[in-house]
């Protein structure tokens, strides 16, 4: 609480359901909702205007929806994390969704206190998935960006890669590694440029699927 409270932004197409996360979210010391969108135009939108910390963010919305959004609010260079909190969990949705720049991945039935803590760790630079979530991305029809690249990687950058996928911030790889921050950036730098990937999201994803960390 020293920096104040995480901002969040709740962007769904379901009024009660957005009532129903303000009216838990509220009770958090560490959590203020700051602001709602009824779709993904919206949503974009509200972010630019209100700069929140984390986006709940729907899939499913009608007009822009929340795969849309995600490329937008990549492209504006919004620095919010963004949780997806919906009912589909489709590898057709999932993917898209994570490679587009999402930062987790939970179901709406989530358990709200679960809720509040993937919030928190997102809002701490980690990846979030569910364990169901993961399954839907080790199918080998999905190869993703970065296939058959990992043999260019060093050990080094195999032991960052592995921490990446346990969601440990660049702090807690150079805690772990006897690195300093800087090192540990270049290694996540050099990682990203070698497997062809955008983000540490993706990184995560690409280590889930080739069997290295957890």
């Amino acid at each position: 609480m020293a920096d104040g409270p995480i901002r969040v932004l709740v962007v769904d197409d379901h009024q009660v359901v957005r009532r129903g996360l303000r009216t838990f979210l509220e009770v958090q010391p560490d959590i203020e909702v700051v602001g709602e969108a009824g779709d993904g135009e919206e949503g974009v939108q509200r972010a630019g205007e209100l700069a929140p910390d984390v986006i709940l963010m729907d899939v499913r919305m009608p007009g822009v929806d929340g795969i849309e959004a995600l490329r937008r609010l990549r492209d504006n260079g919004t620095k919010a994390r963004v949780l997806v909190v919906t009912s589909f969990t489709e590898q057709r949705t999932v993917v898209p969704a994570l490679r587009a720049g999402a930062a987790g991945y939970v179901y709406k039935d989530v358990d709200p206190d679960a809720l509040a803590g993937a919030i928190r760790s997102v809002h701490a630079g980690h990846v979030l998935l569910q364990p169901e979530v993961a399954d839907a991305l080790l199918s080998p029809e999905d190869n993703g960006p970065g296939q058959g690249r990992g043999s260019t990687l060093t050990d080094r950058e195999r032991e960052v890669l592995s921490l990446i996928a346990e969601g440990r911030s660049n702090r807690e790889i150079a805690r772990a590694l006897v690195l300093s921050e800087k090192t540990v950036k270049t290694h996540v730098s050099n990682i990203l440029m070698k497997l062809d990937l955008s983000d540490r999201t993706q990184a995560a994803l690409w280590a889930v699927r080739h069997g290295i960390g957890s």
